[in-house]
C-alpha cells in the first residue's frame, strides 16, 4: 500500500456510506466496483437524523458484513454516528465513494460533495448501472412488507 501523505489523509482509501436498510444489489455492485479502484474501503454505516431505520447501525452493519464476500479483503464494514469527514479523518481515508442513480441523486450528491471538498476529502461519484438504477432501499423495503 502507498504511504499516507504527511497529512495522515490518504487518497487509496476510502469510504462508502449510507444507511443501507437495507443493503440492496446496487449497494453491492458500488462496493464491487470501488475495491477496485481503491486500496482499501469501508462501507460505513451510518445513522441519518432524515431516516428511521429499522435496525440500528451495528446491526446494520453485521448484516451488511454478511452478505459481502470474505475473499473481499480489502473491504471492511464499520457503523458510525457522526459526520463522514470525521470518520475519513479520524481514519486516514481521502475519498468518499457515492452512488448516483440518476440527476436527483447527482443534484443532492453534488452539494455534499462540495461540502465535504471544502473539509478536505474528495467524493467520487460511481454511477449506477442500468439494469440497477431503479432500485432503491425504499423499494427494497416497500416489496418485502
Amino acid at each position: 500500500m502507498p504511504h499516507a501523505p504527511a497529512d495522515g489523509v490518504d487518497s487509496t482509501r476510502a469510504v462508502y456510506p449510507g444507511t443501507f436498510d437495507p443493503f440492496t444489489p446496487g449497494h453491492f455492485d458500488v462496493v464491487d466496483r470501488s475495491r477496485r479502484m481503491f486500496d482499501h474501503v469501508t462501507v460505513l454505516v451510518a445513522v441519518n437524523a432524515d431516516k428511521r431505520p429499522s435496525q440500528t447501525a451495528a446491526a446494520r452493519a453485521t448484516e451488511v458484513q454478511r452478505l459481502l464476500p470474505a475473499d473481499w479483503e480489502n473491504v471492511s464494514v464499520a457503523a458510525w454516528h457522526g459526520l463522514t469527514v470525521e470518520y475519513c479523518r479520524d481514519h486516514g481515508c481521502g475519498v468518499i465513494v457515492r452512488g448516483v442513480r440518476n440527476s436527483t441523486d447527482y443534484q443532492r450528491e453534488h452539494e455534499l460533495a462540495a461540502t465535504n471538498e471544502a473539509l478536505g476529502v474528495t467524493t467520487v461519484f460511481v454511477p449506477t448501472r442500468p439494469e440497477l438504477a431503479t432500485m432503491s432501499s425504499s423499494a427494497v423495503r416497500t416489496l418485502r412488507t
